[in-house]
């Protein structure tokens, strides 16, 4: 079921169905999915269905505990205490020497990982190994303090939310009775996005299924966005060789967004092994928009202004949504919002200040000793993060580790702009400048505000106008995604954030980012390359259920022309330079030059060698001559075709 698609309404009406035709018993009914949210929807749509109370509806976790609670009871065994936090643990067995990178939650979630695959402590190195994981201590000592947690875990007489799976997997294996008591008591099993399934869940849900196969999962494989965190799509792609009698019904009608905005999508999967298109409903919208900025300030200042455009008279600001690729991004739109009175809410943990690590930080310079400067302090939470790691311009890990040092580069750089402003910082001034510039609420869901959360909170919601920010190589996809599979799954996640617009979307890319107190060059994500092709097509009047064969057809040709052209030079010489005219090639790359030193960035910022190459070869004379080259799309066409269609002229003439 793709997106918009309707899979939580078919799942929820399959239940209704069941239930009304006889065929199933609401009582037995068990629906299953992921966070506690997901759930009480469920919950709520089978009431206004009619089956109210009769239907158990809840997360692995809440239904495994449930059960073991009853079991536990039964057996008159005193239960184990339930650890809700692993970090509190893990701080008292982390290594004396770590640095202040290392923090607990970083080794909870490399635990937690580790379970959800079924991993031990004793086959956890040769298990990260080959899946590519990069724990935050060196493997070995990483499956070491694994295996003392679990030892200190049992001898407190405490499981882990991780534990409740297995354990009940465990029992309803080795206990017959038991087994029976549940197969019993759920003899209809349904599951939402099973795309996110973990080997650890699917365990379980085999030991409640026993040899019975009334079993109904909806998902969308183009959804699969967390096999960092161990789930495994393929447990949804292969369904039917685990499960060859089952039946598969393709939703691929999208109920959510326009036309337009399903090309774009598309376009984004081209590269992937991807389902099928959906096939749009809705009627015709407007094409996408991408912009790129000169700074990720001013793509911040850029979006808050267009949002204020976007709002309808009368329409709510909750209408309208800003995500970005990590949270670190946030808090720069956050404080553009707010600073053009936008109301605006952080999805996910609260707002930027009420992050852990940044309060940590905010601590840190309200505890410096008596009299020591406000800059020396900021300097010196500066030297203790490594940002010296993120000045590379690529955020090159996406594990928590790498989502903290971004946020304390975040409070860096705020302290660094505080302290221009104020000719005494201090931190009590720096926590008045931060509330009245960025804000304190926290996200009680309540009240009227633009909703600000990152790809991967996106996903299950949808807005009527959604803005994506940060949209550069090295967020987008992440820089840690090196393999195949990554790759694929960064573009899987960018298909997700623009399948949440109903009607418009704006893509947008900074040419400078600031990482901590350092401005970087950035340069566009490489999907924007088909975005951009993608929109050029819709905004020339092809129609969007045909702009992806026709993007096809124009990759052919071109790669049909860049052959000929190789094999021209190969039997000329490099004089031919690829059919390109050598003064128009020439002229090029001297402009090129003078644009990036004033611009203080890299050549290949401003234009890749392959693209003034194709520039000088066909010498256009049109702004869509121009526009249909290789590297070439509307924003960089609006910005500099008037300049290179006038380089191209003055030498073509003077040649």
């Amino acid at each position: 079921a793709g997106a918009g698609s309707g899979k939580t309404r078919v799942l929820t009406r399959r239940m209704a169905w069941r239930a009304g035709t006889g065929s199933a018993n609401a009582g037995h009914l068990l629906a299953l999915t992921f966070t506690r949210k997901a759930a009480g929807e469920l919950t709520d749509r089978l009431r206004r269905l009619g089956l109210r109370d009769q239907v158990a509806a809840g997360t692995f976790h809440s239904i495994a505990y449930t059960q073991l609670r009853r079991r536990w009871a039964d057996l008159g065994l005193r239960p184990p205490g339930l650890l809700e936090r692993k970090a509190g643990l893990l701080a008292g067995l982390m290594p004396r020497r770590a640095g202040a990178e290392l923090q607990p939650a970083d080794l909870a979630s490399e635990i937690e990982w580790a379970k959800a695959r079924l991993v031990g402590p004793a086959d956890y190195e040769a298990a990260a190994s080959l899946a590519g994981r990069r724990p935050p201590l060196p493997a070995g000592a990483m499956a070491e303090l694994y295996r003392r947690y679990e030892e200190e875990k049992r001898r407190r007489g405490m499981v882990d939310f991780d534990d409740l799976l297995q354990e009940c997997a465990t029992a309803i294996e080795v206990d017959a009775a038991f087994a029976a008591a549940q197969r019993w008591r759920f003899r209809h099993l349904f599951v939402d996005e099973f795309q996110d399934v973990n080997p650890s869940q699917f365990r379980l849900l085999t030991a409640w299924l026993g040899d019975r196969l009334d079993l109904c999962v909806v998902g969308d494989p183009n959804q699969a966005i967390y096999s960092w965190n161990g789930a495994d799509p393929t447990l949804l792609t292969d369904f039917t060789r685990r499960f060859p009698s089952a039946e598969v019904v393709d939703l691929d009608r999208n109920y959510r967004s326009t036309p337009q905005v399903l090309a774009v999508a598309g376009s984004v999967l081209a590269g992937a092994r991807a389902r099928r298109g959906m096939r749009p409903t809705r009627d015709g919208g407007p094409v996408p928009a991408v912009r790129s900025y000169p700074t990720d300030a001013d793509e911040a200042k850029g979006i808050a202004r267009l949002v204020r455009d976007a709002r309808r008279p009368g329409a709510p600001w909750s209408d309208i949504a800003v995500l970005t690729r990590t949270n670190a991004q946030l808090s720069v739109i956050e404080r553009a919002l707010r600073q053009a009175q936008v109301p605006c809410r952080v999805a996910g943990g609260g707002a930027f200040l009420a992050q852990p690590e940044v309060r940590s930080a905010l601590r840190r310079f309200r505890s410096a000793p008596v009299g020591q400067p406000f800059l020396s302090s900021v300097g010196e939470l500066e030297a203790s993060i490594g940002l010296w790691e993120e000045a590379s311009g690529e955020d090159h890990d996406d594990a928590p580790a790498a989502e903290r040092r971004l946020q304390l580069a975040t409070v860096v750089r705020l302290a660094r702009e505080y302290a221009a402003a104020d000719q005494a910082p201090t931190a009590a001034g720096f926590d008045a400048w931060l509330a009245t510039t960025i804000g304190t609420e926290g996200e009680d869901g309540s009240g009227d505000a633009v909703e600000i959360a990152t790809f991967h909170r996106s996903k299950g919601l949808e807005w009527p106008t959604v803005f994506l920010a940060g949209l550069e190589r090295g967020l987008v996809p992440i820089g840690r995604a090196t393999t195949p599979a990554a790759e694929a799954e960064e573009r899987r996640l960018l298909y997700v954030a623009i399948t949440r617009a109903q009607h418009h979307l704006h893509l947008s890319w900074a040419e400078r980012r600031s990482f901590g107190g350092t401005a970087m060059p950035r340069s566009p994500s490489p999907y924007l390359d088909a975005v951009e092709e993608t929109c050029r097509q819709l905004a020339s009047g092809v129609a969007p259920l045909e702009v992806g064969a026709a993007v096809a057809r124009l990759r052919e040709q071109r790669r049909r022309l860049a052959g000929t052209s190789a094999r021209s030079s190969r039997t000329n010489g490099p004089a031919a330079t690829d059919g390109a005219d050598p003064e128009v090639l020439a002229a090029l790359h001297r402009w090129r030059a003078t644009m990036a030193k004033a611009s203080g960035v890299p050549a290949y910022v401003i234009f890749h060698d392959s693209t003034l190459a194709a520039v000088a070869r066909a010498c256009p004379t049109t702004p869509e001559e121009l526009a249909g080259l290789p590297g070439l799309g509307p924003v960089k066409t609006s910005r500099y075709g008037e300049v290179l269609l006038a380089l191209v002229a003055e030498h073509r003439a003077s040649a």
